[in-house]
């Protein structure tokens, strides 16, 4: 039987900030063509990773391959291979959807038949092909969110790394956004990377799921393993057993939560 494809490997990962430990020796991977979630409460390391994983930091210690390139030796092919939607909004919303798609296939080196063909393609998919020519600031919370992932898909990248794609959406526009996530990921064999504090989305949509908490990672495996692991009903019940019950505050500084992370480790 032929091994499968791994487009992200990640081993023995550190991240530092002086003292501070954010990413704390974690290992993982993803195979080709899997939906894979990544969970955490705030502070717990999520965001670190995904900037390494992404080129926009650099690891003090450990290896990650994406797509096969390395981050830190070959962050161009890596950009190539991903297409990202950040948590928070990053559209020109001065710009009509079109020309957002149209500047973007520029940035990459799509032009001409090809670039208008492919944004049509998009818009098309995620709905938005009537309201091509409308200015983003008059788009709702959703649309916005449906632009943001045909945006990020004009260079037909291998792998979509997703921060929060559902934040503050509606029960009806989370349910769009994922039929389109779904389809991408079955029609074009992509591999989608998120993050969400949604565990019943994550429960859903999610074939391999990573919990991690103040830097480690406490468990990995299918939402059923989890399950078993953690001897609980739903993936929420799972999580807030593996994490505590504790709101954490996201403005607490790294100092304090590792503080916190010591404490509970008994150093």
């Amino acid at each position: 039987m032929e091994k499968p494809k791994f487009e992200i490997e990640v081993k023995d990962l550190v991240k530092k900030f002086g003292d501070i430990t954010a990413v704390d020796d974690i290992s993982f991977t993803v195979q080709e063509g899997e939906i894979f979630a990544f969970l955490g409460p705030n502070g717990a390391g999520k965001t670190t990773a995904i900037k390494m994983l992404t080129t926009l930091l650099k690891p003090t210690s450990g290896k990650i391959l994406v797509n096969g390139f390395d981050p830190t030796k070959d962050p161009y092919n890596v950009r190539c291979s991903f297409g990202i939607v950040f948590q928070d909004p990053s559209l020109d919303e001065e710009l009509t959807a079109y020309e957002n798609l149209q500047f973007h296939g520029v940035l990459y080196g799509i032009t001409g038949e090809k670039l208008k063909n492919e944004i049509k393609k998009l818009l098309n998919l995620v709905e938005l092909w009537d309201r091509r020519n409308e200015f983003v600031k008059n788009y709702s919370g959703g649309m916005k969110r449906r632009l943001e992932i045909a945006r990020c898909l004009i260079h037909d990248p291998k792998i979509l790394f997703l921060d929060e794609p559902t934040l503050g959406l509606d029960p009806q526009t989370r349910n769009h956004i994922w039929s389109y996530i779904k389809k991408l990921s079955d029609e074009r064999q992509m591999t989608i990377f998120f993050t969400t504090h949604y565990m019943d989305e994550a429960e859903r949509v999610a074939e391999k799921i990573a919990i991690i908490d103040y830097g480690k990672i406490k468990v990995q495996g299918s939402p059923q393993e989890l399950l078993s692991q953690t001897k609980t009903k739903t993936l929420e019940e799972a999580f807030l057993k593996l994490t505590g019950k504790e709101i954490r505050d996201d403005k607490s500084s790294a100092a304090d939560r590792m503080r916190t992370a010591k404490r509970a480790w008994g150093r």
